[in-house]
Protein backbone atom coordinates (compact mmCIF):
# COMPACT_ATOMS: atom_id res chain seq x y z
CA UNK A 1 0.00 0.00 0.00
CA UNK A 2 1.20 3.39 -0.65
CA UNK A 3 0.44 5.61 2.41
CA UNK A 4 1.19 9.47 2.50
CA UNK A 5 1.40 10.50 5.99
CA UNK A 6 1.48 14.73 6.38
CA UNK A 7 2.03 17.03 9.12
CA UNK A 8 2.84 20.70 9.59
CA UNK A 9 6.11 20.50 11.17
CA UNK A 10 10.19 18.74 11.68
CA UNK A 11 9.95 19.97 14.73
CA UNK A 12 9.25 17.61 18.30
CA UNK A 13 5.42 18.46 18.71
CA UNK A 14 3.35 15.75 19.65
CA UNK A 15 1.84 15.50 16.51
CA UNK A 16 5.13 14.90 14.77
CA UNK A 17 6.33 12.27 16.99
CA UNK A 18 3.34 10.45 16.53
CA UNK A 19 3.50 10.69 12.23
CA UNK A 20 7.08 9.73 12.28
CA UNK A 21 6.60 6.89 14.87
CA UNK A 22 3.80 5.57 12.69
CA UNK A 23 5.08 6.01 9.25
CA UNK A 24 7.93 3.99 10.17
CA UNK A 25 5.68 0.82 12.23
CA UNK A 26 3.81 1.35 8.48
CA UNK A 27 7.11 0.62 6.68
CA UNK A 28 8.32 -1.98 8.88
CA UNK A 29 4.78 -3.91 7.80
CA UNK A 30 6.13 -3.26 4.11
CA UNK A 31 4.45 -0.48 2.97
CA UNK A 32 5.32 2.22 1.11
CA UNK A 33 5.11 4.87 3.33
CA UNK A 34 5.87 8.55 2.19
CA UNK A 35 6.18 12.06 5.21
CA UNK A 36 5.43 15.02 3.50
CA UNK A 37 5.89 18.34 5.76
CA UNK A 38 7.15 22.05 5.50
CA UNK A 39 10.62 22.08 6.64
CA UNK A 40 10.52 24.27 9.30
CA UNK A 41 14.22 24.76 10.24
CA UNK A 42 15.60 22.18 8.10
CA UNK A 43 15.12 18.11 8.76
CA UNK A 44 13.61 16.49 11.08
CA UNK A 45 14.66 16.85 14.88
CA UNK A 46 15.30 13.27 15.11
CA UNK A 47 16.81 10.16 12.35
CA UNK A 48 14.13 8.28 10.49
CA UNK A 49 14.15 5.30 9.43
CA UNK A 50 15.49 5.16 5.86
CA UNK A 51 12.89 2.43 4.94
CA UNK A 52 10.09 5.68 5.09
CA UNK A 53 10.81 8.18 2.37
CA UNK A 54 10.78 11.94 3.45
CA UNK A 55 9.66 14.96 1.33
CA UNK A 56 10.61 18.09 3.35
CA UNK A 57 9.22 20.60 1.65
CA UNK A 58 11.40 24.17 2.08
CA UNK A 59 9.28 26.81 4.22
CA UNK A 60 11.68 29.91 5.32
CA UNK A 61 11.11 31.81 7.56
CA UNK A 62 9.51 35.68 6.77
CA UNK A 63 10.34 38.22 9.09
CA UNK A 64 7.06 40.28 10.54
CA UNK A 65 5.03 37.88 9.15
CA UNK A 66 1.60 36.79 11.43
CA UNK A 67 0.12 34.14 12.27
CA UNK A 68 -2.85 34.05 9.99
CA UNK A 69 -0.63 34.51 7.36
CA UNK A 70 1.66 31.75 8.04
CA UNK A 71 -1.03 29.71 8.24
CA UNK A 72 -2.27 30.76 4.87
CA UNK A 73 1.18 29.84 3.51
CA UNK A 74 2.00 27.37 4.80
CA UNK A 75 -1.30 25.17 3.54
CA UNK A 76 -0.51 27.32 -0.21
CA UNK A 77 3.22 25.79 -0.01
CA UNK A 78 2.21 22.18 0.95
CA UNK A 79 -0.59 21.64 -0.98
CA UNK A 80 1.42 23.08 -4.40
CA UNK A 81 4.20 20.47 -3.91
CA UNK A 82 2.20 17.44 -2.44
CA UNK A 83 1.22 15.42 -5.43
CA UNK A 84 -1.82 13.25 -4.01
CA UNK A 85 -2.42 11.12 -6.98
CA UNK A 86 0.98 8.99 -6.02
CA UNK A 87 -0.65 7.37 -3.21
CA UNK A 88 -3.63 4.97 -2.27
CA UNK A 89 -3.82 6.42 1.31
CA UNK A 90 -3.54 10.06 1.74
CA UNK A 91 -3.69 10.63 5.74
CA UNK A 92 -3.38 14.15 7.48
CA UNK A 93 -2.33 14.20 11.14
CA UNK A 94 -3.20 18.32 11.59
CA UNK A 95 -5.00 20.83 10.86
CA UNK A 96 -2.91 22.50 8.63
CA UNK A 97 -1.94 19.46 6.14
CA UNK A 98 -5.63 18.58 6.08
CA UNK A 99 -6.23 21.92 4.83
CA UNK A 100 -3.73 21.38 2.18
CA UNK A 101 -5.17 18.13 0.82
CA UNK A 102 -8.77 18.37 1.48
CA UNK A 103 -10.45 15.11 0.62
CA UNK A 104 -8.38 13.02 2.67
CA UNK A 105 -7.75 10.63 6.23
CA UNK A 106 -7.54 12.55 9.21
CA UNK A 107 -6.16 11.84 12.85
CA UNK A 108 -7.91 14.34 14.75
CA UNK A 109 -5.77 14.41 18.02
CA UNK A 110 -7.66 16.99 20.38
CA UNK A 111 -10.20 19.78 19.62
CA UNK A 112 -8.97 22.86 19.60
CA UNK A 113 -10.17 26.13 19.93
CA UNK A 114 -9.08 29.20 18.64
CA UNK A 115 -9.49 32.98 18.26
CA UNK A 116 -7.33 34.07 14.98
CA UNK A 117 -10.02 33.49 11.74
CA UNK A 118 -7.51 31.89 9.95
CA UNK A 119 -7.24 29.72 12.32
CA UNK A 120 -11.00 29.01 12.79
CA UNK A 121 -11.44 28.67 9.69
CA UNK A 122 -8.50 26.26 8.88
CA UNK A 123 -9.55 24.05 11.90
CA UNK A 124 -13.19 23.82 10.90
CA UNK A 125 -12.26 22.46 7.28
CA UNK A 126 -9.52 20.51 8.68
CA UNK A 127 -12.71 18.57 10.88
CA UNK A 128 -15.43 18.60 8.02
CA UNK A 129 -13.66 18.06 4.69
CA UNK A 130 -11.87 14.61 5.50
CA UNK A 131 -13.59 11.54 4.25
CA UNK A 132 -12.72 9.34 7.36
CA UNK A 133 -11.37 10.59 10.38
CA UNK A 134 -9.23 8.95 13.58
CA UNK A 135 -9.07 9.92 17.35
CA UNK A 136 -6.76 8.98 19.67
CA UNK A 137 -8.70 8.47 22.44
CA UNK A 138 -13.07 7.82 22.68
CA UNK A 139 -13.04 11.14 24.54
CA UNK A 140 -11.75 13.06 21.58
CA UNK A 141 -13.98 10.84 19.03
CA UNK A 142 -17.04 11.74 21.18
CA UNK A 143 -16.45 15.28 21.16
CA UNK A 144 -16.13 14.71 16.90
CA UNK A 145 -19.65 13.12 17.48
CA UNK A 146 -21.36 15.62 19.44
CA UNK A 147 -19.37 18.55 18.24
CA UNK A 148 -19.87 17.73 14.51
CA UNK A 149 -21.97 14.26 14.03
CA UNK A 150 -19.10 13.09 12.65
CA UNK A 151 -18.06 9.58 13.46
CA UNK A 152 -14.38 8.04 14.04
CA UNK A 153 -12.31 5.23 14.53
CA UNK A 154 -10.40 4.91 17.92
CA UNK A 155 -7.12 4.48 17.29
CA UNK A 156 -4.65 5.09 20.46
CA UNK A 157 -1.26 5.87 19.92
CA UNK A 158 1.86 4.20 20.62
CA UNK A 159 4.38 4.32 22.74
CA UNK A 160 8.57 3.75 22.70
CA UNK A 161 8.52 1.73 26.18
CA UNK A 162 11.87 0.25 25.51
CA UNK A 163 13.79 3.82 25.08
CA UNK A 164 12.38 5.22 27.72
CA UNK A 165 12.46 2.11 30.22
CA UNK A 166 15.59 1.38 29.88
CA UNK A 167 17.08 4.79 30.02
CA UNK A 168 19.83 5.51 32.62
CA UNK A 169 18.19 8.43 34.73
CA UNK A 170 20.35 11.55 34.79
CA UNK A 171 22.02 12.64 37.88
CA UNK A 172 21.76 16.43 38.34
CA UNK A 173 22.87 18.82 41.77
CA UNK A 174 19.62 18.73 43.03
CA UNK A 175 16.18 17.11 42.57
CA UNK A 176 13.96 18.04 39.74
CA UNK A 177 10.08 17.92 38.32
CA UNK A 178 10.00 17.98 34.82
CA UNK A 179 7.58 18.83 32.25
CA UNK A 180 7.80 18.80 28.82
CA UNK A 181 5.86 20.77 26.01
CA UNK A 182 6.79 24.36 26.71
CA UNK A 183 4.73 27.43 27.66
CA UNK A 184 1.83 28.15 26.22
CA UNK A 185 -1.85 27.78 27.44
CA UNK A 186 -2.85 24.19 26.30
CA UNK A 187 -0.08 23.05 28.15
CA UNK A 188 -1.44 24.70 31.92
CA UNK A 189 1.90 26.54 32.69
CA UNK A 190 0.98 29.22 34.75
CA UNK A 191 -1.10 26.56 36.81
CA UNK A 192 2.26 24.42 37.72
CA UNK A 193 4.31 27.40 38.19
CA UNK A 194 1.59 28.31 41.09
CA UNK A 195 1.62 24.84 41.91
CA UNK A 196 5.06 24.88 41.90
CA UNK A 197 5.42 27.67 44.39
CA UNK A 198 2.73 25.80 46.91
CA UNK A 199 5.60 22.86 46.36
CA UNK A 200 8.53 24.97 48.04
CA UNK A 201 7.73 24.38 51.85
CA UNK A 202 7.76 20.99 51.69
CA UNK A 203 10.46 20.43 49.04
CA UNK A 204 12.45 23.33 49.23
CA UNK A 205 15.23 21.71 46.98
CA UNK A 206 13.06 20.49 44.29
CA UNK A 207 13.58 22.22 40.98
CA UNK A 208 11.41 22.85 37.91
CA UNK A 209 12.41 21.98 34.55
CA UNK A 210 10.49 22.84 31.58
CA UNK A 211 11.43 21.13 28.26
CA UNK A 212 9.78 21.50 24.65
CA UNK A 213 8.26 24.62 23.42
CA UNK A 214 8.63 24.54 19.53
CA UNK A 215 5.28 25.73 18.17
CA UNK A 216 3.95 27.40 15.21
CA UNK A 217 2.10 29.93 17.45
CA UNK A 218 2.81 33.01 19.15
CA UNK A 219 2.68 32.80 23.36
CA UNK A 220 5.06 35.48 23.86
CA UNK A 221 2.62 37.36 25.69
CA UNK A 222 1.83 34.31 27.53
CA UNK A 223 5.47 33.74 28.35
CA UNK A 224 5.45 37.46 29.28
CA UNK A 225 3.06 36.92 32.14
CA UNK A 226 4.25 33.23 32.86
CA UNK A 227 7.79 35.41 33.71
CA UNK A 228 5.91 38.07 35.67
CA UNK A 229 4.13 35.48 37.50
CA UNK A 230 7.84 33.47 38.23
CA UNK A 231 8.94 37.15 39.58
CA UNK A 232 5.50 37.56 42.00
CA UNK A 233 6.02 34.13 43.25
CA UNK A 234 9.65 34.45 43.68
CA UNK A 235 10.44 30.97 41.93
CA UNK A 236 12.96 30.54 39.53
CA UNK A 237 12.37 27.25 36.91
CA UNK A 238 14.91 26.14 34.40
CA UNK A 239 13.41 26.54 31.16
CA UNK A 240 15.29 24.35 28.59
CA UNK A 241 13.54 24.78 25.78
CA UNK A 242 13.70 21.97 23.01
CA UNK A 243 15.92 18.94 24.06
CA UNK A 244 17.85 16.33 21.89
CA UNK A 245 15.82 13.86 20.86
CA UNK A 246 18.31 10.96 22.30
CA UNK A 247 19.24 12.94 25.14
CA UNK A 248 15.39 13.06 25.92
CA UNK A 249 14.58 9.73 28.09
CA UNK A 250 17.43 10.58 30.24
CA UNK A 251 15.84 13.47 31.07
CA UNK A 252 12.47 11.97 31.86
CA UNK A 253 13.81 8.94 33.92
CA UNK A 254 16.36 11.07 36.43
CA UNK A 255 12.77 13.19 37.31
CA UNK A 256 11.56 13.07 40.61
CA UNK A 257 8.01 12.81 39.26
CA UNK A 258 6.89 14.40 36.02
CA UNK A 259 4.08 17.53 36.06
CA UNK A 260 1.44 16.95 33.19
CA UNK A 261 -1.36 20.15 33.81
CA UNK A 262 -2.57 20.20 30.24
CA UNK A 263 -5.90 21.51 29.91
CA UNK A 264 -6.52 20.33 26.64
CA UNK A 265 -5.20 17.11 25.31
CA UNK A 266 -6.18 13.99 23.03
CA UNK A 267 -3.73 11.16 24.58
CA UNK A 268 -0.83 12.30 26.72
CA UNK A 269 2.10 10.74 24.90
CA UNK A 270 4.71 12.41 26.92
CA UNK A 271 2.85 11.43 30.16
CA UNK A 272 3.05 7.76 28.80
CA UNK A 273 6.86 8.08 27.91
CA UNK A 274 7.36 8.77 31.58
CA UNK A 275 5.37 6.14 32.73
CA UNK A 276 7.51 3.94 30.59
CA UNK A 277 10.68 5.38 32.05
CA UNK A 278 9.01 4.51 35.96
CA UNK A 279 8.80 7.89 36.60
CA UNK A 280 5.69 9.18 39.34
CA UNK A 281 3.55 10.95 37.28
CA UNK A 282 0.52 13.77 38.05
CA UNK A 283 -2.16 15.15 35.30
CA UNK A 284 -4.37 17.31 35.41
CA UNK A 285 -8.06 15.73 35.89
CA UNK A 286 -9.52 15.33 32.48
CA UNK A 287 -11.83 12.43 30.89
CA UNK A 288 -9.76 11.91 28.56
CA UNK A 289 -6.66 11.57 30.64
CA UNK A 290 -8.86 9.29 33.15
CA UNK A 291 -9.88 7.10 29.60
CA UNK A 292 -5.77 6.61 29.02
CA UNK A 293 -4.38 6.43 32.15
CA UNK A 294 -6.69 5.13 34.89
CA UNK A 295 -5.17 4.48 38.20
CA UNK A 296 -1.50 4.52 37.16
CA UNK A 297 -0.85 7.82 37.97
CA UNK A 298 -2.07 11.02 40.29
CA UNK A 299 -4.52 13.52 39.55
CA UNK A 300 -4.73 17.11 40.14
CA UNK A 301 -7.11 19.90 39.17
CA UNK A 302 -6.02 23.40 40.33
CA UNK A 303 -2.72 24.46 41.48
CA UNK A 304 -3.68 23.29 45.44
CA UNK A 305 -4.85 19.89 44.38
CA UNK A 306 -1.70 20.21 41.75
CA UNK A 307 0.57 20.16 44.16
CA UNK A 308 -0.73 18.59 46.95
CA UNK A 309 -0.44 15.11 43.97
CA UNK A 310 3.00 16.33 43.04
CA UNK A 311 4.30 16.78 46.59
CA UNK A 312 3.01 13.05 47.37
CA UNK A 313 4.53 11.49 43.69
CA UNK A 314 7.61 12.49 45.15
CA UNK A 315 7.61 11.92 48.78
CA UNK A 316 5.94 8.48 48.73
CA UNK A 317 6.56 6.65 45.16
CA UNK A 318 3.93 4.07 44.35
CA UNK A 319 5.68 1.15 43.73
CA UNK A 320 2.67 -0.75 42.52
CA UNK A 321 1.46 2.31 41.04
CA UNK A 322 4.84 2.97 39.27
CA UNK A 323 4.43 -1.01 37.63
CA UNK A 324 1.20 -0.28 36.52
CA UNK A 325 2.34 2.44 34.63
CA UNK A 326 5.12 0.55 32.79
CA UNK A 327 2.73 -1.97 32.19
CA UNK A 328 -0.04 0.09 30.60
CA UNK A 329 2.68 1.93 28.53
CA UNK A 330 4.21 -1.05 27.25
CA UNK A 331 0.42 -2.10 26.52
CA UNK A 332 0.62 0.55 23.93
CA UNK A 333 3.39 -0.56 20.82
CA UNK A 334 3.41 1.09 17.50
CA UNK A 335 3.10 -1.97 15.85
CA UNK A 336 -0.32 -2.59 17.16
CA UNK A 337 -1.24 1.16 16.06
CA UNK A 338 0.02 0.13 12.66
CA UNK A 339 -1.90 -2.84 12.22
CA UNK A 340 -5.21 -1.14 13.21
CA UNK A 341 -4.23 1.85 10.13
CA UNK A 342 -3.56 -0.93 7.98
CA UNK A 343 -6.89 -2.53 8.74
CA UNK A 344 -9.16 0.75 8.60
CA UNK A 345 -7.34 2.38 5.18
CA UNK A 346 -8.27 -1.24 3.51
CA UNK A 347 -12.40 -0.82 5.01
CA UNK A 348 -11.94 2.37 3.08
Amino acid sequence: MRIALLTYSTRPRGGVVHTLALAEALAALGHDVTVWTLGRGGGFFRPVDPRVRLAVVPFPDEAGETVGARILRSIAVLREAFTPSAYDVVHAQDCISANAVDRCVRTVHHIDQFTTPELVACHERAITRPHAHICVSAAVATELRTGWGLSATVIPNGVDHARFAAAPPLVRESPYLLSVGGIEPRKGSLDLLRAYARMRTSLPALQLVIAGGETLFDYRSYRAEWDSLAATLEVRPEVLGPVDDAELPSLMAGAAAFAFPSTKEGFGLAAMEALAAGVPVVVRDLPVLREVFGEAVRYGQGPDTFAQSLIEAVKEPDPVRRDAGRLLSASHTWESAARRHVEFYASL
